[in-house]
């Protein structure tokens, strides 16, 4: 089926256009799902990206202008956006303030590893840390995350995460007079 049959089986809501669409470009847009969400979104999560693309091109099949690119060209893009929607949905969510993440395992390590004034201290040198090196430090140690997922996470390189964990722990262990171990 060329596109242009396809778009006219869309405008007529004719499922085998659809079909005929879905069976042409799935793959395509499963790995551009795929390459966005790799790090953060669940087999699930790609696969109502990709339905959502579908969705829409089924809905707004007549914004379609094939004299301004392809059905594929246009899928591409709307499952693209679709995908980044997602992802910065997903981050959001699971940006949580320092006092909260401490308030929420206070009964759990911290409690049982520092008195009351040594937290407060830590968190107080955590919260004075500059950027990424505060992220850095509360992915890897809070999130229990790999130093290669917080690289591509945060778009660095695995030798500048381990040396910026170094560096923090250094700091933060001279900040509070040795006792951080």
């Amino acid at each position: 089926m060329t596109e242009k049959q396809m778009l006219r089986g869309l405008r007529e809501k004719d499922s085998a256009a659809l079909d005929a669409a879905m069976q042409a470009y799935s793959r395509l847009l499963w790995s551009i799902t795929r390459s966005i969400l790799r790090n953060i979104g669940t087999p699930e999560d790609m696969e109502e990206c990709v339905s959502d693309a579908f969705i829409q091109l089924w809905n707004h099949s007549n914004d379609i202008r094939l004299t301004r690119g392809s059905i594929k060209s246009w899928l591409c893009v709307v499952t693209r956006s679709k995908a980044i929607d997602y992802y910065r949905k997903n981050v959001r969510r699971n940006e949580i303030g320092l006092d909260e993440q401490l308030a929420v395992c206070g009964a759990g390590v911290f409690d049982q590893t520092m008195d009351a004034v040594l937290q407060r201290e830590l968190l107080t040198a955590i919260n004075a840390l500059i950027e990424p090196d505060k992220e850095i430090l509360l992915r890897r140690y809070y999130y229990r995350q790999k130093p290669k997922d917080i690289a591509l996470a945060l778009n660095l390189s695995i030798r500048q995460v381990e040396n910026r964990l170094f560096r923090t722990k250094q700091q933060l262990k001279a900040q509070l007079g040795g006792e951080l171990t």
